[in-house]
């Protein structure tokens, strides 16, 4: 919205199916997968008119998902393309990081098909940002069906953190956030704020972080005033 770009919202919630496959419900997955390509049909039937030629996505195992929806077929020409990804083609970027200085956490199922993701993070903070490697150990359901897993990768996980912080500022932990974790994955980032107490590191989204910088204080209530004083169409399927 900010940017001036139409978007288009598909009714209700949609789950990719992704969550059923991995767990070996293959065939619920095929039939939320098959049920979604059908309603997506139908979104682009309603507004055609609006030529859609890019479907954004926020996370990276619903990347993997859609890349199976046959998009291509669905919106003709239009191409998948992660949040991050079309903000930087955008030209969208911080004007200042403020002194913070940033560790980058890459999904294990990284959303970001088309560019380096740490070259993403770096130019839409406007500053160098930091590869941190390693699994998170949330890895969706993975922390709840495996703990004993989870907790081993988590172990390394808050190695590697401490490490980074202390490339950056010569600490083991961060100090008044100082140095901030971006990640470009929801699942990741409910993670890694489980690292919080250890090693004073808080999470964000790159694109929350980014808009927290442009837009100020508040800036989901005010954009929700803008889109409903005129900034909503609905349309019936």
């Amino acid at each position: 919205y900010d940017v001036g770009a139409t978007t288009v919202l598909p009714p209700g919630y949609l789950c990719c199916g992704y969550p059923q496959n991995s767990s070996g419900e293959t065939e619920k997955g095929s039939k939320i997968s098959t049920e979604n390509q059908v309603l997506f049909h139908r979104v682009a039937k309603a507004v055609s008119y609006l030529n859609i030629q890019t479907v954004i996505v926020s996370c990276g195992t619903c990347m993997d998902q859609l890349l199976q929806y046959q998009f291509e077929r669905i919106f003709p020409n239009c191409r998948l393309l992660d949040i991050h990804e079309y903000l930087h083609e955008k030209g969208v970027k911080m004007d200042d990081a403020n002194g913070v200085q940033y560790l980058y956490h890459e999904p294990c199922h990284t959303p970001m098909k088309h560019y380096n993701s740490v070259k993403i993070a770096s130019e839409l903070t406007n500053t160098n940002v930091t590869l941190s490697d390693r699994c998170c150990g949330e890895a969706g359901t993975f922390a709840v069906s495996r703990p004993d897993i989870a907790s081993q990768l988590r172990y390394r996980k808050e190695n590697e953190l401490k490490q980074g912080i202390q490339a950056l500022t010569g600490e083991e932990k961060a100090q008044q956030g100082n140095v901030k974790l971006l990640t470009s994955c929801p699942a990741c980032q409910q993670g890694l704020s489980r690292y919080a107490d250890s090693t004073g590191l808080d999470t964000d989204y790159i694109v929350v972080e980014v808009a927290n910088h442009r837009l100020g204080d508040g800036w989901q209530q005010h954009f929700i005033e803008q889109a409903t004083h005129g900034g909503i169409e609905q349309v019936l399927l």
